[in-house]
């Protein structure tokens, strides 16, 4: 009953005039973020994150989170009629809704694509409303120790999963650990790595690390990497938009499964919509009556994984909201959003502030309505909208993130640092060292310090304190097999391909 009334008073909130055109603007902007290939919702997010500063914190949320739905919506727009994933999450859908585009079916992908992604994203959003409270509860019963032990879990699961190389996931973090660490101690008043600037002693500031790692380093990567004369095909959309009864009954079981698949594994610490689509198109490979059609332009292929990907991207918000643990590079931006206004997502926030958090997860239902009417008519705008010159559309977001960053924080030693971490952002890239751990490391890394010392405080300098916990031992053991377990998979499977979370989700 506690989850029924909080996502009665949520909808109540989600319906007010400006959280309904937050949540337009959030869809609108994410879908056509979603189209553009190699702009991902982290981007826009971080983006947006200066320009938000002294907007309503749950009409920004409300925002960022449409932007998320909106984005998964989106990929799947260029991955049919283009064959170019607009986001990392989309490449399974590539792979059939493309041969079904090229053999004149690119509506009934279109369709089954939006369909099964509002189907998966409503039943996904109605089981975050429900598997919140519970883990809040669960939650509560923390005590420093077990806080501790889950900030270490969430660094090692940032750190194995994000990028190819555990080793360079590790690095990744403990640069953002080391930023975290600028600025005065709370607990001695001593100044720590400021070098004498008065500008720094109160830390760094997570937006603008956010936005000169995934915009200004983002940019300056294509900028560097970008080829002329790409061959891009854009496959017409012929035919009617409508599904046969035949479509309906072949896609309706894809998206149920889809949704089964995508929400657990993007709650996972570890999870992620990448590795739900793939495995939602093997399920589907081996269930589907017409396996003679995979390959060729099967519609399961497409039903199935878009309604991973956008159930995966309900299940993300499970521990964000819950626990403050991000899975994804977005939730990572959305955690610096929640940290902006002055609040800590966990299972206090749910007390202190519930109308923000019931609010945002009733946003989500409204966000599924608002992009399937916005989807499927408009397809043509979305599709003009690759005609944009990448060097107006890249020059565009290096403009309006340095200005949106000097709006926010007008200094010149944050102008400094919005120009050292964009070249921080690219050389990781140029490097292959993922972006999403050194934003994790800079906002949780003064939580776990301040967690750590409350625990040793409270057993008088005892470390054994951070062991007698059954559930922190538990959650050290999930840590251990999070970062250990890939290691061991590739030593025992040389040969195997690692699925890993890109930058961009």
């Amino acid at each position: 009953m506690d989850a029924l009334t909080g996502l009665a008073d949520g909808i109540a909130v989600a319906l007010e005039w400006h959280n309904l055109l937050f949540a337009l603007i959030g869809v609108t902007l994410g879908t056509a973020i979603g189209v553009l290939p190699g702009i991902g919702p982290a981007l826009t997010v971080a983006l947006l994150l200066p320009v938000t500063f002294k907007l309503d914190p749950t009409g920004s949320l409300i925002m960022f989170a449409g932007i998320y739905y909106g984005g998964m919506y989106g990929g799947s727009t260029t991955s049919i009629l283009l064959n170019t994933p607009g986001e990392s999450a989309s490449i399974v859908t590539a792979l059939e809704g493309n041969r079904m585009a090229r053999a004149g079916r690119g509506g009934p992908a279109l369709a089954t694509a939006a369909i099964g992604s509002f189907v998966a994203g409503t039943i996904a959003t109605v089981a975050l409303a429900l598997v919140a409270p519970w883990i809040v509860r669960f939650a509560l019963s923390f005590g420093p120790a077990e806080y501790f032990a889950l900030m270490v879990l969430a660094f090692t699961t940032v750190s194995a999963a994000f990028g190819d190389s555990v080793v360079k996931g590790v690095t990744s973090l403990l640069l953002g650990l080391t930023l975290g660490l600028v600025g005065i101690d709370l607990q001695s008043g001593q100044a720590r790595l400021t070098f004498g600037m008065p500008a720094l002693l109160d830390g760094i500031e997570v937006t603008t690390v956010a936005v000169a790692l995934f915009a200004i380093g983002e940019t300056l990567h294509v900028a560097a990497t970008s080829r002329k004369g790409a061959d891009e095909k854009l496959e017409p959309v012929r035919g009617s938009l409508w599904m046969t009864l035949n479509d309906w009954r072949r896609s309706f079981p894809a998206w149920i499964r889809g949704t089964l698949i995508g929400f657990p594994i993007g709650a996972m610490p570890a999870g992620g919509a990448d590795i739900a689509t793939f495995i939602s198109y093997s399920v589907e490979r081996r269930v589907s009556k017409h396996p003679e059609e995979f390959g060729k332009g099967a519609i399961e292929g497409v039903a199935g994984p878009e309604a991973a990907n956008n159930a995966s991207a309900a299940g993300t918000l499970v521990p964000l909201l819950t626990l403050g643990l991000p899975t994804t590079a977005t939730a990572a931006i959305m955690l610096a959003g929640f940290q902006q206004y002055g609040l800590q997502p966990g299972p206090l926030l749910f007390a202190t502030n519930p109308d923000l958090v019931w609010g945002l997860i009733a946003s989500l239902f409204i966000a599924n309505v608002m992009l399937l009417v916005l989807n499927l008519p408009l397809v043509g705008l979305w599709v003009r909208i690759l005609s944009i010159p990448r060097p107006w559309l890249y020059g565009g977001i290096l403009v309006f993130a340095t200005l949106g960053t000097l709006g926010a924080n007008p200094s010149l030693v944050e102008l400094g640092m919005l120009i050292i971490f964009g070249l921080l952002g690219f050389g990781l890239r140029v490097f292959g060292y993922p972006i999403a751990p050194v934003v994790v490391g800079l906002i949780l890394g003064p939580l776990s310090e301040q967690q750590l010392r409350r625990a040793l405080s409270i057993s008088q300098g005892d470390p054994m304190v951070l062991v007698q916990s059954p559930l922190a031992i538990a959650l050290y053991a999930i840590a251990a097999i999070a970062f250990f377990g890939p290691i061991l998979w590739r030593l025992l499977h040389p040969g195997a391909r690692r699925i890993v979370i890109p930058d961009e989700d």
